[in-house]
């Protein structure tokens, strides 16, 4: 993996993974890809849980374009293909992805935000997708993965106006989950890892494994795949421990922990 694309540090079960091409906004070049994808694997097999954020002056500013401009049709068409499939190791892994999210968080930087499981953004924060303006069609997975979040409208928007949304925007429209004051992101997802490597596997499975799919499903199959994912988790070793804590009054009550 290259150090000086991206960096990798496990601490306490939570590895947290920094774009680091800080003088090119983290533009996401091929080789910067395939190093989060290395870092992720990695990850995936030495942590509980993933914080992905961004050095230096934001999270990252999506394509690097520079390298875009000279492929073939069939070329761009495999791109976007190993695009899909480094993120869909975030989206669908074994452990549970935060984005820690300042500044520009544009383009394929918002499809790699879309990926994790959870965003928190600093009020710096900006989305956009500016692929419309520019003449091309996102690639990344945002046709799918962030208009699931925000809506085909809203997303038809932000590529035909150029429209941008700052951070309580972004929250307001359910795209980020926890909004902190500036350089507060980092903080915050590390809480939030913290407390999300603490879970029960099967639980962790139901949450990145079956739910993303029952959302798919019709009515009676996601609700079979429920049951099925609750009989798993309930009898499980963990559970059992989360139940007998629950009542002999020794865990925290819902809301409060």
């Amino acid at each position: 993996m290259a150090a000086s694309l991206v960096s990798l540090e496990v601490r306490e079960q939570v590895a947290w993974i920094g774009l680091d091409r800080p003088a090119k906004r983290n533009a996401i070049s091929d080789a910067l890809l395939a190093a989060l994808d290395a870092a992720v694997a990695r990850a995936q097999g030495a942590a509980r849980a993933m914080v992905v954020f961004g050095h230096g002056p934001c999270f990252s500013a999506g394509l690097d374009l520079s390298e875009h401009t000279a492929r073939t049709a069939e070329a761009v068409f495999h791109h976007s293909r190993g695009w899909h499939a480094v993120f869909r190791r975030i989206r669908a892994g074994s452990i549970p992805a935060i984005a820690a999210i300042h500044g520009a968080c544009v383009g394929g930087g918002l499809e790699l935000a879309a990926a994790c499981h959870i965003r928190v953004a600093d009020l710096t924060a900006r989305f956009a997708l500016p692929e419309g303006s520019r003449g091309i069609f996102v690639g990344g997975g945002a046709s799918v993965h962030v208009a699931r979040i925000l809506g085909a409208a809203r997303m038809a928007d932000m590529m035909l106006t150029g429209r941008a949304l700052d951070a309580a925007a972004a929250e307001r429209a359910g795209l980020v989950t926890y909004l902190t004051e500036p350089g507060g992101a980092p903080a915050q997802a590390g809480v939030l890892a913290a407390k999300v490597a603490q879970m029960a596997p099967l639980t962790v499975l139901g949450v990145l494994q079956a739910l993303p799919r029952i959302q798919d499903m019709a009515e009676e199959d996601g609700l079979f795949v429920e049951s099925m994912m609750a009989a798993l988790a309930q009898t499980g070793p963990e559970a059992q421990a989360g139940l007998a804590a629950f009542l002999e009054k020794r865990a925290a009550k819902a809301g409060e922990g």
